[in-house]
């Protein structure tokens, strides 16, 4: 089915400001924010098609200077910057007193045309491909203003968009449903480790604190500047949950006999001293694999276990557990906005006194469920690859006119994914 097409500006209720953006520089600057107030609606307010919270505040009587750029609920939200264009939403019925902020578009639109047919029209395919065709600047991709004004939607009747609409959002809705549902199994199998750890040593079981556990005192890392040639010193990046990546490196200024005490070995934990996150700092990883010689730099703590009482896979398995990560939160301290672990901090960090051959069933229990968890998570991936592909095709069918309302529609969108390769 063929409807006319018409750049976005057209659509626009007929008075000046109907479409506008938001205030630049000193107008609506970060020290203008409070913690209450009419809401600035920022990017991160603009999801793809629905509208996400996230506060910032201004005071009333600023707001009463931007009137302009004020948002009402119905009003259509755009964002003309990010990788995802064009994005855009409906501001919610209960949004308050708002204002747009630069890099956001706030569109009324005319009464005789349905905010839920442009919005859904601004997801489509098509739509998306003009926005590549159209968007310009280094990094970030941009429309603006200009091209937003300019983006084609198609339009038919107002009964017509309706109708659609309504056929489209049942589609969309069973989509939407099977979405959650594949967030809520990630989520689980997220938390599904932890679980089982829980049941496999319980909080209750005896525990040392961790210099009783070593084999050699915990050692800072080195800074060394980089030299072309010069010895191999990991990066903090290296610290990875699968374990130490020793591919992660710079050559440092410094000669192999100046490195040597730094130098790292397999069943070495390494422990990240400073993160700017609480939930990061002091996050551990392993060295797994035995390494060629390089050192480990000074933004990681190298603790030594001593096998004959902590298996370095049990440690790897305890340390970034809840039961540690708690411990070491709890002694992080902030400085310029970086959280900081120590030694000293570090040494005292209670860990499970058990028998080496426990320690090695929980390693091997933890082990079995980490794979067949990332089975799991392999299937659901798969699943909401194919979630996303059907939510195009579905977008796709409904502005070309090709959904009905009846069962012939799934025939038309499984045709449709087919023909865009969907994942299977």
């Amino acid at each position: 089915m063929s409807w006319p097409q018409v750049p976005l500006e057209s659509l626009a209720a007929p008075f000046k400001g109907s479409i506008t953006d938001g205030p630049f520089g000193s107008n609506l600057a970060r020290q203008h924010y409070r913690s209450s107030g009419p809401l600035v609606v920022r990017l991160q307010n603009i999801g793809d098609g629905v509208f996400v919270e996230s506060r910032a505040h201004i005071d009333a009587d600023h707001f009463e200077s931007l009137r302009k750029h004020e948002v009402l609920p119905g009003d259509l939200l755009i964002a003309s910057l990010g990788e995802v264009l064009p994005r855009a939403c409906i501001a919610p019925r209960d949004l308050g007193s708002a204002i747009v902020k630069a890099d956001c578009i706030r569109v009324r639109l005319r009464d005789d045309v349905d905010q839920r047919w442009v919005n859904y029209s601004l997801q489509r395919p098509a739509a998306r491909k003009w926005a590549e065709q159209h968007r310009h600047g280094v990094g970030r991709p941009r429309l603006g203003l200009r091209g937003i004004r300019a983006i084609p939607i198609p339009l038919p009747s107002l009964a017509e968009q309706r109708r659609i609409v309504e056929i489209l959002e049942d589609h969309l809705s069973r989509l939407d449903s099977a979405s959650h549902e594949l967030s809520r199994a990630s989520r689980r199998l997220l938390n599904l480790d932890e679980s089982v750890l829980r049941a496999l040593v319980p909080d209750d079981c005896p525990s040392r604190p961790l210099v009783d556990l070593l084999d050699a005192p915990l050692t800072n890392g080195r800074s060394v500047p980089s030299r072309e040639g010069g010895f191999p010193v990991l990066r903090l990046t290296a610290l990875k949950d699968a374990g130490v990546d020793l591919s992660e490196r710079k050559a440092g200024d410094w000669s192999r006999a100046e490195a040597s005490r730094f130098l790292v070995q397999r069943g070495d934990f390494l422990v990240a001293r400073g993160n700017g996150s609480l939930r990061l700092v002091g996050r551990g990883s392993l060295v797994r694999a035995e390494p060629d010689e390089v050192a480990f730099p000074d933004t990681a703590i190298r603790a030594r276990p001593r096998v004959s009482d902590l298996l370095p896979d049990f440690l790897d398995v305890m340390w970034n557990s809840r039961r540690t990560r708690s411990q070491v939160e709890a002694v992080a301290r902030t400085s310029a906005g970086i959280y900081k672990v120590n030694q000293s901090q570090l040494e005292r960090i209670e860990l499970p006194s058990l028998p080496i051959s426990f320690q090695l069933r929980v390693v091997e229990k933890m082990d079995a469920i980490d794979d067949s968890r990332r089975r799991l998570l392999d299937t659901i991936s798969l699943a909401e690859r194919r979630q996303q592909s059907m939510r195009r095709s579905v977008l796709a069918a409904a502005f070309e006119g090709k959904l009905t309302g009846r069962h012939t529609d799934t025939e038309v969108i499984d045709e449709a994914a087919s023909l865009e390769g969907a994942p299977r």
